[in-house]
Protein backbone atom coordinates (compact mmCIF):
# COMPACT_ATOMS: atom_id res chain seq x y z
CA UNK A 1 0.00 0.00 0.00
CA UNK A 2 1.44 3.37 -1.26
CA UNK A 3 2.71 5.85 1.34
CA UNK A 4 0.33 8.91 2.26
CA UNK A 5 3.13 10.81 1.48
CA UNK A 6 3.65 9.87 -2.21
CA UNK A 7 -0.33 9.60 -3.15
CA UNK A 8 0.28 13.75 -1.99
CA UNK A 9 3.45 14.07 -4.08
CA UNK A 10 1.75 12.38 -6.98
CA UNK A 11 -1.52 14.62 -6.70
CA UNK A 12 0.85 18.05 -6.81
CA UNK A 13 2.65 16.78 -9.81
CA UNK A 14 -0.87 15.93 -11.23
CA UNK A 15 -2.21 19.67 -10.63
CA UNK A 16 1.06 21.48 -11.25
CA UNK A 17 0.77 19.85 -14.54
CA UNK A 18 -2.77 20.70 -15.25
CA UNK A 19 -2.24 24.39 -14.09
CA UNK A 20 0.31 24.54 -16.64
CA UNK A 21 -1.65 23.27 -19.40
CA UNK A 22 -4.21 25.76 -18.89
CA UNK A 23 -1.79 28.66 -18.45
CA UNK A 24 -0.83 27.22 -22.01
CA UNK A 25 -4.10 27.33 -23.25
CA UNK A 26 -5.27 31.19 -21.94
CA UNK A 27 -1.59 32.38 -23.85
CA UNK A 28 -3.04 31.12 -26.96
CA UNK A 29 -6.09 31.99 -26.32
CA UNK A 30 -5.00 35.28 -25.52
CA UNK A 31 -6.33 38.26 -27.38
CA UNK A 32 -3.94 39.85 -30.43
CA UNK A 33 -2.99 42.76 -28.14
CA UNK A 34 -1.13 40.54 -25.71
CA UNK A 35 0.77 39.74 -28.58
CA UNK A 36 1.43 42.79 -30.24
CA UNK A 37 4.92 44.66 -31.21
CA UNK A 38 6.20 47.99 -30.94
CA UNK A 39 8.58 49.91 -33.17
CA UNK A 40 10.67 52.83 -32.19
CA UNK A 41 12.21 54.89 -34.34
CA UNK A 42 12.51 58.74 -35.06
CA UNK A 43 14.75 61.80 -36.81
CA UNK A 44 15.93 65.27 -36.08
CA UNK A 45 18.75 68.28 -37.41
CA UNK A 46 21.21 70.29 -36.36
CA UNK A 47 21.80 73.70 -37.94
CA UNK A 48 24.86 76.46 -38.70
CA UNK A 49 23.28 79.48 -39.95
CA UNK A 50 24.82 82.73 -40.82
CA UNK A 51 23.41 85.95 -41.63
CA UNK A 52 25.48 87.78 -43.81
CA UNK A 53 23.60 91.36 -43.86
CA UNK A 54 23.02 91.70 -39.83
CA UNK A 55 26.72 89.67 -39.41
CA UNK A 56 25.43 87.28 -36.93
CA UNK A 57 25.64 83.39 -36.87
CA UNK A 58 23.82 80.69 -35.10
CA UNK A 59 23.93 77.00 -34.44
CA UNK A 60 21.19 74.79 -33.14
CA UNK A 61 20.12 71.69 -32.49
CA UNK A 62 16.70 72.08 -34.11
CA UNK A 63 14.58 69.12 -33.14
CA UNK A 64 14.76 65.59 -32.14
CA UNK A 65 11.69 63.52 -32.60
CA UNK A 66 11.22 59.99 -31.27
CA UNK A 67 8.77 57.88 -32.77
CA UNK A 68 6.94 55.07 -30.84
CA UNK A 69 4.20 52.80 -32.42
CA UNK A 70 2.30 49.51 -31.11
CA UNK A 71 0.37 46.90 -33.07
CA UNK A 72 -2.39 45.51 -31.33
CA UNK A 73 -3.50 43.43 -33.82
CA UNK A 74 -3.01 43.59 -37.23
CA UNK A 75 -5.58 45.80 -38.10
CA UNK A 76 -4.85 48.66 -34.45
CA UNK A 77 -1.98 50.90 -34.41
CA UNK A 78 -0.87 53.39 -32.16
CA UNK A 79 1.31 56.10 -33.96
CA UNK A 80 2.99 58.66 -31.71
CA UNK A 81 5.90 61.31 -31.67
CA UNK A 82 7.14 63.35 -29.19
CA UNK A 83 9.56 66.55 -30.30
CA UNK A 84 11.96 68.30 -28.55
CA UNK A 85 13.05 71.80 -30.18
CA UNK A 86 16.47 73.51 -30.02
CA UNK A 87 17.73 70.94 -27.52
CA UNK A 88 16.71 72.39 -23.94
CA UNK A 89 13.63 73.60 -22.19
CA UNK A 90 14.15 75.89 -19.44
CA UNK A 91 11.46 78.10 -17.52
CA UNK A 92 11.26 81.46 -17.75
CA UNK A 93 13.95 81.75 -21.01
CA UNK A 94 12.38 81.77 -24.98
CA UNK A 95 13.36 78.68 -27.21
CA UNK A 96 12.70 74.98 -26.47
CA UNK A 97 9.74 73.67 -26.34
CA UNK A 98 8.87 69.64 -25.76
CA UNK A 99 5.27 69.18 -27.85
CA UNK A 100 3.44 65.65 -28.88
CA UNK A 101 3.58 66.22 -33.02
CA UNK A 102 1.43 63.21 -33.31
CA UNK A 103 -0.87 60.51 -30.77
CA UNK A 104 -3.46 58.74 -32.72
CA UNK A 105 -5.10 55.28 -33.09
CA UNK A 106 -5.14 53.77 -36.52
CA UNK A 107 -8.32 51.39 -37.41
CA UNK A 108 -7.56 49.82 -40.55
CA UNK A 109 -10.69 48.52 -42.18
CA UNK A 110 -9.12 47.07 -45.37
CA UNK A 111 -5.47 47.01 -46.97
CA UNK A 112 -6.41 50.29 -48.87
CA UNK A 113 -8.38 51.99 -46.45
CA UNK A 114 -8.43 53.34 -42.63
CA UNK A 115 -9.31 55.68 -40.27
CA UNK A 116 -7.43 57.53 -37.56
CA UNK A 117 -8.60 59.36 -34.33
CA UNK A 118 -6.13 61.66 -32.08
CA UNK A 119 -3.65 64.32 -33.18
CA UNK A 120 -2.50 63.67 -36.38
CA UNK A 121 -1.19 65.77 -39.42
CA UNK A 122 -3.75 66.15 -42.10
CA UNK A 123 -2.66 65.66 -45.30
CA UNK A 124 -2.28 68.88 -46.86
CA UNK A 125 0.56 70.33 -48.99
CA UNK A 126 3.70 68.13 -49.97
CA UNK A 127 6.11 68.47 -46.43
CA UNK A 128 3.01 68.26 -43.60
CA UNK A 129 3.00 64.30 -43.40
CA UNK A 130 6.73 64.02 -45.00
CA UNK A 131 8.84 66.07 -43.20
CA UNK A 132 11.94 64.09 -42.72
CA UNK A 133 14.99 66.27 -42.87
CA UNK A 134 16.35 62.51 -45.40
CA UNK A 135 13.64 63.89 -47.84
CA UNK A 136 13.61 67.35 -48.40
CA UNK A 137 16.29 69.49 -50.10
CA UNK A 138 18.05 72.03 -47.94
CA UNK A 139 18.38 72.81 -44.50
CA UNK A 140 14.97 74.89 -43.82
CA UNK A 141 11.51 73.58 -44.63
CA UNK A 142 10.35 75.59 -47.46
CA UNK A 143 8.64 79.43 -46.75
CA UNK A 144 5.88 78.62 -48.40
CA UNK A 145 4.84 75.73 -46.20
CA UNK A 146 6.16 77.47 -42.93
CA UNK A 147 4.34 80.35 -43.12
CA UNK A 148 1.38 79.91 -45.10
CA UNK A 149 0.60 76.00 -44.92
CA UNK A 150 2.07 75.88 -41.23
CA UNK A 151 4.44 73.07 -41.62
CA UNK A 152 3.69 70.48 -38.80
CA UNK A 153 0.28 71.08 -38.78
CA UNK A 154 -1.53 68.87 -36.51
CA UNK A 155 -5.01 69.02 -34.94
CA UNK A 156 -6.76 66.79 -32.86
CA UNK A 157 -9.61 65.29 -35.06
CA UNK A 158 -10.89 61.92 -37.15
CA UNK A 159 -9.67 60.91 -40.30
CA UNK A 160 -10.31 58.84 -42.94
CA UNK A 161 -7.72 57.36 -45.82
CA UNK A 162 -8.38 55.25 -48.56
CA UNK A 163 -6.90 54.55 -52.22
CA UNK A 164 -9.39 53.54 -55.17
CA UNK A 165 -8.69 49.85 -56.32
CA UNK A 166 -9.11 50.86 -60.25
CA UNK A 167 -7.54 54.59 -60.75
CA UNK A 168 -4.05 55.14 -59.12
CA UNK A 169 -6.29 57.64 -56.51
CA UNK A 170 -5.70 58.61 -52.61
CA UNK A 171 -7.69 60.63 -51.01
CA UNK A 172 -8.26 61.54 -47.39
CA UNK A 173 -11.23 63.47 -45.09
CA UNK A 174 -10.67 64.68 -41.83
CA UNK A 175 -12.92 66.24 -39.03
CA UNK A 176 -10.86 68.48 -36.37
CA UNK A 177 -11.03 71.51 -34.15
CA UNK A 178 -10.44 74.62 -35.64
CA UNK A 179 -8.55 77.30 -34.93
CA UNK A 180 -7.93 80.52 -32.57
CA UNK A 181 -8.02 83.87 -34.50
CA UNK A 182 -6.53 85.94 -31.43
CA UNK A 183 -3.65 84.26 -31.68
CA UNK A 184 -3.38 84.88 -35.60
CA UNK A 185 0.30 87.04 -35.84
CA UNK A 186 1.53 89.73 -38.05
CA UNK A 187 4.03 88.22 -39.77
CA UNK A 188 2.75 84.40 -39.83
CA UNK A 189 -0.66 84.27 -40.82
CA UNK A 190 -2.76 81.54 -39.09
CA UNK A 191 0.45 79.47 -37.81
CA UNK A 192 0.44 80.71 -34.14
CA UNK A 193 -3.08 80.21 -34.34
CA UNK A 194 -3.26 76.06 -33.78
CA UNK A 195 -4.28 74.43 -30.63
CA UNK A 196 -1.38 71.36 -31.66
CA UNK A 197 -3.65 69.35 -28.98
CA UNK A 198 -3.32 71.74 -25.99
CA UNK A 199 -6.82 72.63 -24.60
CA UNK A 200 -8.33 72.81 -28.02
CA UNK A 201 -11.59 74.48 -28.38
CA UNK A 202 -14.36 72.09 -30.17
CA UNK A 203 -16.79 74.88 -30.20
CA UNK A 204 -15.32 75.45 -33.73
CA UNK A 205 -14.19 73.00 -36.06
CA UNK A 206 -12.84 72.55 -39.50
CA UNK A 207 -12.72 70.28 -42.62
CA UNK A 208 -9.34 69.01 -44.64
CA UNK A 209 -9.64 66.59 -47.39
CA UNK A 210 -7.41 65.59 -50.53
CA UNK A 211 -6.91 63.76 -53.70
CA UNK A 212 -3.92 62.44 -55.01
CA UNK A 213 -3.53 60.89 -58.09
CA UNK A 214 -0.05 58.88 -59.50
CA UNK A 215 0.49 58.28 -63.06
CA UNK A 216 4.04 56.50 -64.20
CA UNK A 217 6.46 59.24 -62.87
CA UNK A 218 3.85 62.41 -61.71
CA UNK A 219 2.18 62.94 -58.57
CA UNK A 220 -1.10 65.42 -58.69
CA UNK A 221 -2.28 66.41 -55.73
CA UNK A 222 -5.06 68.88 -54.37
CA UNK A 223 -5.73 69.92 -50.66
CA UNK A 224 -8.02 72.16 -48.71
CA UNK A 225 -9.05 73.59 -45.39
CA UNK A 226 -11.93 74.80 -44.18
CA UNK A 227 -12.58 75.94 -40.53
CA UNK A 228 -14.11 78.28 -37.78
CA UNK A 229 -11.75 80.47 -36.17
CA UNK A 230 -13.68 81.46 -32.85
CA UNK A 231 -14.22 78.82 -29.89
CA UNK A 232 -15.64 81.21 -28.22
CA UNK A 233 -19.45 80.88 -26.16
CA UNK A 234 -21.88 82.87 -27.71
CA UNK A 235 -21.86 85.53 -25.71
CA UNK A 236 -17.96 86.38 -25.98
CA UNK A 237 -18.16 85.95 -29.38
CA UNK A 238 -21.07 88.25 -30.01
CA UNK A 239 -19.45 90.80 -27.38
CA UNK A 240 -16.24 91.07 -29.82
CA UNK A 241 -18.08 91.13 -32.76
CA UNK A 242 -17.21 87.92 -34.13
CA UNK A 243 -19.22 85.00 -35.35
CA UNK A 244 -18.80 81.97 -33.40
CA UNK A 245 -20.54 78.44 -33.54
CA UNK A 246 -18.83 75.66 -35.71
CA UNK A 247 -17.57 77.45 -38.87
CA UNK A 248 -17.76 81.27 -37.82
CA UNK A 249 -15.21 83.71 -39.04
CA UNK A 250 -14.03 81.12 -41.25
CA UNK A 251 -10.25 80.32 -42.64
CA UNK A 252 -9.97 78.91 -46.03
CA UNK A 253 -7.15 77.39 -47.34
CA UNK A 254 -6.05 75.13 -51.02
CA UNK A 255 -3.02 73.78 -52.48
CA UNK A 256 -2.16 71.97 -55.32
CA UNK A 257 0.95 70.82 -56.49
CA UNK A 258 3.03 68.46 -58.89
CA UNK A 259 5.77 65.56 -57.92
CA UNK A 260 8.22 64.45 -60.57
CA UNK A 261 10.41 61.60 -59.95
CA UNK A 262 12.79 59.47 -62.66
CA UNK A 263 16.46 58.47 -62.27
CA UNK A 264 18.38 61.32 -61.13
CA UNK A 265 16.18 63.79 -61.83
CA UNK A 266 13.34 65.10 -59.53
CA UNK A 267 10.91 67.83 -60.04
CA UNK A 268 8.19 69.61 -57.26
CA UNK A 269 6.10 72.86 -57.22
CA UNK A 270 3.15 73.93 -55.34
CA UNK A 271 1.08 76.62 -55.14
CA UNK A 272 -1.25 77.80 -51.91
CA UNK A 273 -3.96 80.75 -50.88
CA UNK A 274 -5.48 81.62 -47.97
CA UNK A 275 -8.43 82.81 -47.28
CA UNK A 276 -10.00 84.89 -44.36
CA UNK A 277 -12.92 87.16 -45.30
CA UNK A 278 -13.89 88.25 -42.16
CA UNK A 279 -10.15 89.81 -41.28
CA UNK A 280 -11.11 92.96 -40.35
CA UNK A 281 -13.70 92.26 -37.65
CA UNK A 282 -10.81 89.78 -36.23
CA UNK A 283 -8.58 92.88 -36.75
CA UNK A 284 -11.13 95.04 -34.40
CA UNK A 285 -11.29 92.35 -31.70
CA UNK A 286 -7.11 91.63 -31.41
CA UNK A 287 -5.40 94.16 -33.41
CA UNK A 288 -3.40 91.32 -35.44
CA UNK A 289 -3.18 93.03 -38.82
CA UNK A 290 -4.59 90.04 -40.08
CA UNK A 291 -4.89 90.34 -43.96
CA UNK A 292 -8.17 88.69 -46.07
CA UNK A 293 -5.98 86.96 -48.08
CA UNK A 294 -2.68 85.48 -48.27
CA UNK A 295 -0.61 83.58 -50.99
CA UNK A 296 2.73 81.52 -51.79
CA UNK A 297 4.21 79.13 -54.39
CA UNK A 298 7.80 77.26 -55.21
CA UNK A 299 9.12 75.47 -58.20
CA UNK A 300 11.67 73.47 -57.20
CA UNK A 301 14.52 71.20 -59.54
CA UNK A 302 17.24 68.78 -57.88
CA UNK A 303 19.71 66.52 -59.72
CA UNK A 304 21.70 63.36 -57.88
CA UNK A 305 24.41 63.25 -59.54
CA UNK A 306 25.92 60.70 -57.84
CA UNK A 307 23.06 58.26 -59.04
CA UNK A 308 23.26 59.57 -61.94
CA UNK A 309 23.87 56.64 -65.20
CA UNK A 310 27.59 55.57 -64.70
CA UNK A 311 27.73 56.36 -61.47
CA UNK A 312 28.68 54.13 -58.44
CA UNK A 313 26.02 52.62 -56.48
CA UNK A 314 25.36 54.02 -52.66
CA UNK A 315 26.34 57.26 -51.78
CA UNK A 316 24.02 60.61 -53.13
CA UNK A 317 25.35 63.68 -54.08
CA UNK A 318 21.63 65.78 -55.01
CA UNK A 319 22.03 69.34 -56.08
CA UNK A 320 18.90 71.29 -56.21
CA UNK A 321 17.56 74.87 -57.23
CA UNK A 322 14.59 76.26 -55.53
CA UNK A 323 12.96 79.50 -56.05
CA UNK A 324 9.85 80.66 -53.57
CA UNK A 325 7.46 83.34 -53.41
CA UNK A 326 5.40 84.09 -50.91
CA UNK A 327 3.26 87.10 -49.88
CA UNK A 328 1.47 87.03 -46.31
CA UNK A 329 -0.39 90.14 -46.55
CA UNK A 330 -1.63 90.11 -50.66
CA UNK A 331 -5.33 91.95 -49.75
CA UNK A 332 -5.94 93.67 -45.95
CA UNK A 333 -9.54 94.57 -44.95
CA UNK A 334 -9.98 98.51 -44.73
CA UNK A 335 -8.24 98.52 -41.05
CA UNK A 336 -5.77 96.41 -42.40
CA UNK A 337 -1.60 98.49 -42.59
CA UNK A 338 0.12 97.53 -45.51
CA UNK A 339 3.63 95.88 -44.52
CA UNK A 340 5.47 95.33 -47.78
CA UNK A 341 8.38 93.53 -46.14
CA UNK A 342 6.27 90.56 -45.94
CA UNK A 343 6.20 90.43 -49.90
CA UNK A 344 8.68 88.29 -50.44
CA UNK A 345 10.96 86.60 -52.87
CA UNK A 346 13.93 83.66 -51.97
CA UNK A 347 16.48 81.92 -54.01
CA UNK A 348 17.76 79.09 -52.61
CA UNK A 349 20.75 76.34 -54.00
CA UNK A 350 22.67 73.89 -52.38
CA UNK A 351 24.12 70.13 -52.05
CA UNK A 352 23.03 67.52 -50.05
CA UNK A 353 25.16 64.27 -49.03
CA UNK A 354 24.11 61.12 -47.94
CA UNK A 355 26.39 58.90 -47.13
CA UNK A 356 24.46 56.16 -46.17
CA UNK A 357 20.02 56.20 -46.77
CA UNK A 358 19.29 57.72 -43.49
CA UNK A 359 22.14 60.21 -42.59
CA UNK A 360 22.50 63.60 -44.96
CA UNK A 361 24.99 66.74 -44.47
CA UNK A 362 23.73 69.87 -46.12
CA UNK A 363 25.10 72.92 -47.39
CA UNK A 364 23.00 75.63 -49.15
CA UNK A 365 22.92 79.35 -49.82
CA UNK A 366 19.71 81.68 -49.43
CA UNK A 367 18.94 84.73 -51.24
CA UNK A 368 15.82 86.99 -50.13
CA UNK A 369 14.75 89.86 -51.35
CA UNK A 370 11.64 91.84 -50.28
CA UNK A 371 9.41 94.50 -51.40
CA UNK A 372 10.15 96.98 -48.65
CA UNK A 373 10.68 100.67 -48.98
CA UNK A 374 14.41 100.08 -48.76
CA UNK A 375 14.58 97.04 -50.91
CA UNK A 376 16.04 95.31 -47.97
CA UNK A 377 18.08 91.94 -49.62
CA UNK A 378 19.37 89.32 -47.34
CA UNK A 379 21.69 86.39 -47.87
CA UNK A 380 21.74 83.45 -45.20
CA UNK A 381 24.85 80.28 -45.46
CA UNK A 382 23.04 76.87 -43.93
CA UNK A 383 25.35 74.15 -43.29
CA UNK A 384 23.10 70.89 -41.39
CA UNK A 385 23.03 67.36 -40.38
CA UNK A 386 19.67 65.73 -40.93
CA UNK A 387 19.05 61.86 -39.61
CA UNK A 388 16.04 59.52 -39.55
CA UNK A 389 15.98 56.03 -38.09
Amino acid sequence: MPERGMITKRRKRALLVTITTLAVSALARAPASAQGTTSIGGYGDAVYMRDFQSKMSTIDLERLVLFVGHDFTKTVSLVSELEMEDAKVTGGEPGGEIAFEQAYIRFRLDPGHSIVAGLFLPRIGILNEDHLPTSFNGNERTLVETFIIPSTWRELGVGFYGSNDILPVEFSFAVVNGLDASAFAHGSLIREGRFEGRNASANNLALTGSIQYAVSAWRLQVSGYYGGSVGLSPSAADSLRLAGGPFGTPVGLVEADVQFARGPLSLRALGTLVSIPDAGAINSAFGSNTPTSAYGGYAEAAYDVVSAPGASDGARLTAFLRYERLNLNATLPANGIPDPELDQHHIITGLGYAPIRDIVLKADVRFSWRSGSDGSNTTFLTLGLGFSF
